[in-house]
């Protein structure tokens, strides 16, 4: 059964349809959070309440994961020793360091410059991997199909107006930060697999970041109110899409070489607009733009998939 279940996770098809689920429903936290941010009362420049929701939600998310994933194990599922070392370096740069930064970063610069520098974290990720880690080779084919799939995060997010104001460290340079952070992760979260369950690292990373924002949020003033089964509910959806598509993510970087999951990240933005467009009624980038950005996307991830490994 592990062998047939391998096999699925190593096939084309198979890196295709989990990438994908964990891309929509990274995509689907986009409405979330700002369904979240109006029913917790947190105002647009709320940095410090914006970081204790994540913590909050990212807690949560951990010990939603470590319940599922000991039910599924029908045993407890604990981190060996010899791997707190791992889950604290990892909680650090995939949890605390990103979204710290992020949020961060997003009161200091705007949407259209947040969501392109955010979306160089895949070409960044790959790179790493090839260059820094020599998990694989860095060949012409990946390295197009990067820039293919990079420039249809450009286009559905290419707004000339929300391009000016040049560049700020406590802006462009804090979101930059967190999309190497994000790179990072991926690249750990690769070699870490191999001596630890991607499962217990996604999830005890979780309780260990989440744990950290959630005192950094509190020292900074934040506050969430606004408490209700409604949004409670929503908290928990939000903790299971960290959960579920961590956990998968991790499983499917332990399997394969990390470009051709990497890869799919660009599809993050896609679905994010298609989301928003479904539940929010955002249209600003709901015609050519997404037509263009999913052929572009579509093409990277051909060009990353033909290359022989």
């Amino acid at each position: 059964m592990m062998k047939r279940e391998t096999n699925f996770i190593t096939k084309p098809l198979g890196i295709a349809l989990l990438a994908c689920l964990c891309c929509f429903l990274w995509g689907s936290a986009t409405p979330a959070i700002k369904i979240g941010y109006e029913w917790f009362g947190i105002g647009a420049g709320e940095v410090a309440s914006r970081i204790l929701f994540a913590g909050v939600r990212f807690i949560l998310a951990g010990i939603l994961t470590a319940i599922f994933g000991s039910i599924i194990a029908k045993k407890p599922l604990f981190p060996q020793k010899s791997s707190w070392g791992m889950v604290c370096k990892l909680g650090l740069v995939q949890t605390v360091f990103q979204y710290i930064f992020f949020y961060m970063g997003l009161a200091y610069t705007t949407g259209v410059k947040s969501a392109i520098i955010n979306g160089s974290q895949t070409f960044i990720a790959i790179l790493l991997a090839c260059l820094v880690f020599r998990y694989e080779k860095l060949t012409v084919k990946k390295f197009l199909g990067c820039l293919i799939g990079f420039a249809g995060v450009i286009v559905i997010n290419f707004d000339p107006s929300g391009l000016t104001g040049g560049f700020s460290f406590q802006g462009e340079g804090a979101i930059l930060i967190a999309a190497i952070a994000y790179a990072l992760s991926s690249a750990l979260v690769k070699k870490y697999s191999q001596k630890e369950s991607p499962v217990v690292l996604s999830g005890y990373q979780f309780i260990f970041g989440g744990i950290i924002m959630t005192i950094f949020g509190l020292l900074m003033g934040g506050h969430l109110t606004g408490w209700c089964v409604q949004s409670v509910l929503l908290l928990i959806y939000m903790a299971l899409i960290s959960s579920v598509a961590y956990s998968v993510w991790g499983i499917l970087l332990k399997h394969n070489p990390v470009g051709k999951v990497a890869i799919y990240s660009f599809t993050n933005p896609i679905f994010s607009v298609l989301l928003s467009f479904a539940f929010l009624g955002e249209s600003s980038s709901f015609g050519w733009e997404l037509v263009a950005a999913l052929v572009l996307v579509c093409g990277g991830i051909y060009l990353v998939n033909r290359v022989n490994e």
